[in-house]
């Protein structure tokens, strides 16, 4: 099993399609880049706390390999705006990977080097060495399929689930 911890605007989204993914063992919604008494939602969304939401997002390489999942992650977000996903606006929505070592980070490297070649601006996803890692609140944990008719999901979220089907279908899990 392998684990990365990766962020691209609001988790729920990443959590959404990641989940649906076969070899996916879990996925936990959180909080990395601050501090212990800040990693909870309303602090993390002033944006004043240095946290981004993430997703840490366990695996099996053998059934998902782990350049698949890091294309998924970047087709389902946009990594070229700097701390912005659609409406979602700070740095808590910034596109970021969170290395545990030297391979993880040449491994993310790589990926963002494959996936430059399908966004005509710059990549601006920050590699960050992972530091400690939040659980978020139940609430946030399975967002979208928790609450399917929140419009959100419908609007923001369902459209991702979408386009990562479209791409990766062999994949998934239905």
């Amino acid at each position: 099993m392998k684990t990365y911890v990766l962020a691209g605007g609001c988790f729920w989204c990443i959590d959404a399609v990641f989940r649906r993914l076969q070899g996916v063992e879990s996925t936990v919604c959180g909080y990395t880049g601050g501090t212990p008494e800040t990693a909870h939602y309303y602090s993390v969304a002033t944006g004043q706390t240095g946290h981004a939401e993430a997703v840490k997002v366990t695996f099996d390489e053998t059934i998902l390999p782990a350049g698949t999942l890091l294309d998924l992650f970047f087709l389902i977000h946009d990594p070229t705006t700097l701390n912005r996903q659609g409406a979602d606006v700070g740095p808590q929505y910034r596109s970021a990977m969170f290395y545990g070592d030297d391979i993880e980070k040449s491994e993310f490297e790589a990926a963002a080097v494959r996936a430059q070649e399908h966004w005509e601006n710059m990549i601006v996803t920050d590699l960050t060495p992972l530091g400690e890692f939040y659980d978020g609140e139940s609430e946030h944990q399975d967002y979208f399929n928790n609450n399917p008719t929140n419009g959100y999901c419908s609007i923001v979220i369902e459209p991702k689930i979408v386009k990562a089907r479209k791409a990766y279908a062999r994949y998934f899990k239905d």
